[in-house]
């Protein structure tokens, strides 16, 4: 497929031929979910626990004798059914993170870029240069790029941008907007992508996506 590539004033200048494997393929909704949950799975923190019978304070003495006093026999104060004894199955700090296989994160991939290209959310810029490191100019450019981007609300929708991980002053100005971020081609996950209206790439990092994807 071939896409316009704009520079940051928005005018065109040229066009670049991307690979349909990656940027037109059919968008599998349930490769989407199973990435995302898993990467939902992942930041949880799985830090609940609970002390069970060994972790409460107590005297581990039988409390009364075995027999003769009319009462349940009874081996622990520390006892989960006892007020103040410990837990049963006591809750312990888990992992929840799960890994997909690698072709169904490459397909989800896949699909995430197609669908921003097939829902004309996708823009291509010819290099990501600023001359300065200062948000209120990037938010500026920003604003050009998306207000003739198709659909409503252009300006106003979360923009993922990416680009090459050492272009400091892209990294520098964009990390106090809000609505918007910044990942380079390999840190590029389904997550951020779904979560964000419009991407914005540059020539390079969508070479640098399909080659991921590929490879």
């Amino acid at each position: 497929m071939k896409v316009t590539v704009y520079n940051l004033r928005r005018e065109s200048v040229g066009e670049l031929e991307l690979s349909d494997e990656v940027w037109a393929t059919e968008v599998k909704e349930h490769l989407l979910h199973e990435v995302v949950t898993a990467q939902r799975a992942m930041r949880r923190a799985g830090t609940q626990a609970t002390l069970d019978r060994s972790g409460v304070a107590g005297t581990g003495k039988k409390l009364f004798k075995q027999k003769g006093t009319g009462q349940a026999r009874q081996g622990s104060k520390r006892a989960p059914h006892r007020v103040g004894g410990g837990h049963a199955h006591a809750l312990e700090p888990r992992s929840y993170g799960t890994r997909p296989p690698r072709n169904v994160r490459i397909g989800a991939l896949k699909s995430a870029l197609s669908y921003f290209a097939k829902e004309e959310r996708l823009i291509v810029v010819d290099d990501f240069a600023l001359s300065e490191k200062k948000t209120k100019t990037l938010a500026q450019t920003l604003d050009t790029l998306l207000s003739q981007t198709p659909g409503a609300l252009q300006v106003t929708g979360k923009t993922l941008v990416v680009d090459r991980a050492d272009n400091e002053n892209l990294v520098m100005s964009i990390r106090n907007l809000k609505d918007h971020q910044f990942l380079s081609p390999m840190g590029v996950n389904v997550f951020d992508l779904l979560r964000h209206k419009h991407l914005i790439v540059t020539k390079d990092a969508a070479r640098a996506l399909e080659a991921r994807c590929l490879k």
